[in-house]
């Protein structure tokens, strides 16, 4: 994206939260007593302000940074190579795809109380439940792309000796790798929402969802409120440097299919 695409894009969504703010101020200054359910939105903003400086919420948002970056990790490795072979092996992928078009219909979230029961550790199970979330995305749009791949160029590395596995390491990688970084940037907001969600419904691993949590129990909604927003914030500038570095990375990309800047 260019400059000015950035800064205008920046400009916009700045404007809109801001005119979102002061409208929900308004209506909360000038409704009526009773239906003030919630925190004015500047004592939000005024506790959002002090997580800055907030030594337990920093510990916690680590937690969950940590949890999401390794999931994320092990998604890529185990997303990327299944897609490769399944998309190498055209037969294999039509026997499988029943079931991995059911595994990935089933919400990440009833699948807790087993994770649990099977690894016992809160922690464990939550990074598990991230690495199953963020599989899916990753393996639809690396098979997408393996579909994408000329193949004329295939049968070139066939009619010199290449076989399928090597043909999907020189050829089909490097031609897909647009594809692979879009699931990662689809992949990106399921790990946070999966991560928060399973610290909230658990409880017993540290993370920004525990502190949602922990400030609700002390009727201390407005910082309940604000590191919800900080969690919504670090997902969108985790997402918004992912394409950044995804639209540089592979600009030829761009420029083959006209996609737009």
């Amino acid at each position: 994206m260019s400059t000015l695409t950035w800064q205008r894009r920046a400009l916009l969504g700045a404007a809109g939260l801001s005119l979102l703010g002061v409208t929900a101020e308004l209506a909360h200054r000038l409704g009526p007593p009773g239906a003030r359910v919630l925190p004015a939105p500047s004592s939000v903003a005024a506790a959002a302000a002090g997580l800055l400086s907030d030594g337990e919420f920093a510990a916690h948002t680590y937690a969950t940074l940590h949890a999401c970056a390794t999931g994320l990790a092990a998604a890529f490795g185990l997303a990327v190579t299944m897609g490769l072979l399944l998309g190498a092996l055209p037969g294999v992928e039509q026997a499988l795809r029943p079931i991995i078009e059911f595994l990935r219909s089933v919400p990440s979230l009833v699948l807790i109380p087993l994770a649990l029961s099977l690894l016992g550790d809160p922690s464990a199970a939550k990074t598990a439940l991230i690495v199953y979330s963020c599989s899916w995305p990753i393996l639809i749009t690396t098979l997408y792309g393996m579909l994408e791949v000329e193949p004329q160029l295939k049968e070139t590395l066939r009619a010199y000796g290449f076989g399928p596995l090597a043909i999907a390491w020189r050829l089909c990688l490097p031609s897909t790798a647009p594809h692979i970084a879009t699931g990662v940037r689809l992949a990106i907001p399921v790990a946070l929402i999966v991560s928060v969600s399973v610290e909230v419904i658990t409880g017993g691993t540290p993370g920004i969802g525990t502190y949602i949590v922990n400030a609700y129990s002390a009727f201390d909604s407005a910082h309940a409120l604000a590191a919800t927003l900080a969690a919504g914030l670090l997902g969108l500038a985790a997402t918004e440097l992912w394409t950044a570095g995804e639209y540089q990375l592979f600009f030829w990309h761009r420029h083959t299919t006209g996609a737009p800047r």
